[in-house]
């Protein structure tokens, strides 16, 4: 079994990389790809960048061309929920679109609306963050092409679709691992609140990216050992 590991940003997969054995790199298509074994499972882990466009074509690549069977996506994300807060982890249990016109896309393999994380990636997913102490929901994940800094914009997307939190490629990833049958989970990290505090917290740094990546590197070594 190979497993696809992917991040948009090179901080959210560097950790990962960095624990792999027998390590090959191969760039492709923009993308460096980091083969290996982690837990003496056979991975490869990227950053993809960000952005829908970014994250479908690398999920794509890992499955054709690296022959992922499972695919994991871990990063951040701006919180549109009271039920938890920065730092806690969103598990996408059902991954959609908030900016696309999703009767037009749904014509199309794999024919779906929203897409749902794989049953036994999100058991695992939900027991790694318990053991590692990380408040996780299993809930509604929205994806679309902006960053989410304003409270005029959360709202819409709130009525649109009231997801739990709102980032820029989970539902890319999961169209394509779903378009292919390949089991996928997204993991997001709960950044800002997705108001016009985000950018702040962002820059100033009161979320501090490495430690939810050191934490999200436990997660998600810890899911891959369980598989």
């Amino acid at each position: 079994m190979i497993i696809g590991i992917m991040g948009a940003m090179p901080d959210e997969v560097d950790q990962l990389c960095a624990k792999l054995e027998n390590v090959t790199v191969e760039p492709y298509g923009g993308v460096e790809y980091h083969r290996g074994t982690l837990a003496g499972k056979q991975v490869v882990v990227c950053c993809a960048g960000m952005g829908k466009a970014n994250a479908a074509a690398t999920t794509q690549v890992l499955i054709t061309r690296y022959g992922a069977e499972k695919i994991i996506f871990s990063g951040i994300a701006g919180n549109m929920t009271s039920k938890i807060g920065i730092g806690d982890v969103v598990i996408g249990k059902t991954v959609l679109y908030h900016d696309a016109q999703l009767d037009m896309i749904c014509q199309n393999p794999p024919y779906l609306k929203a897409y749902a994380g794989d049953p036994a990636l999100i058991a695992a997913a939900e027991k790694a963050c318990a053991e590692a102490g990380v408040k996780a929901l299993t809930g509604k994940i929205a994806t679309g092409d902006l960053f989410v800094g304003d409270s005029e914009t959360k709202a819409a997307i709130e009525a649109k679709c009231a997801p739990d939190c709102v980032e820029m490629e989970g539902a890319a990833v999961s169209q394509i691992a779903a378009k292919n049958d390949v089991p996928c989970v997204i993991l997001r990290a709960m950044s800002d609140n997705a108001d016009e505090d985000g950018h702040e917290v962002l820059v100033v740094k009161k979320f501090s990216i490495a430690e939810y990546v050191a934490t999200a590197t436990r997660i998600v070594a810890a899911m891959v050992e369980a598989l």
